[in-house]
């Protein structure tokens, strides 16, 4: 007759050495054999890896550095806001829609002049139109001459280039 073979399992050693150790349940059951996702789909380098907003912001920014380069100390003062939309918008008639896409407040004691950008309405009004930094740098643009008092162009001879 064949001898009874003994068989035992140590689960103390087994947890510690196994090649799941430390890992969650989850871990383990999307990425079994180590065939994983290596790295991030989209490299941080690369415009896809920002979010819409956040590539709005660098236009805006990129437009006021445009403008400090142009006057420098003069509108060192100008504050440039980027907001999703207007206050009030729901209140607003199709006559009062001038200030939608920007808006300008002066500069009062104590307070630097103020630039609104609206995202939203920007994007919408660019949409497959036009490049919405283009329309992004000429509302800046035209804001800062109404702060400026002067003409758009005046301002930047490239005002106009997405015409809007």
């Amino acid at each position: 007759m064949r001898e009874a073979s003994t068989f035992s399992v140590n689960l103390a050693e087994a947890e510690s050495s196994g090649p799941s150790a430390g890992r969650s349940f989850f871990e383990r059951r999307r990425n079994r054999r180590g065939r994983g996702m290596r790295g991030e789909l989209i490299g941080s380098h690369l415009p896809g890896f920002r979010t819409r907003s956040e590539q709005f912001d660098e236009w805006v920014m990129e437009s006021a550095q445009r403008l400090e380069r142009l006057w420098g100390e003069r509108i060192q003062d100008l504050q440039i806001v980027v907001q999703e939309i207007p206050d009030g918008l729901e209140d607003r008639t199709p006559g009062s829609l001038r200030g939608l896409l920007g808006a300008a407040t002066p500069a009062t004691p104590g307070r630097p002049a103020v630039i609104t950008v609206f995202r939203h309405p920007i994007e919408m009004a660019a949409k497959g139109i036009l490049p919405v930094n283009e329309l992004v740098h000429d509302v800046v643009i035209e804001q800062t001459a109404e702060l400026m008092g002067m003409a758009p162009e005046a301002v930047d001879p490239a005002y106009g280039r997405s015409q809007a």
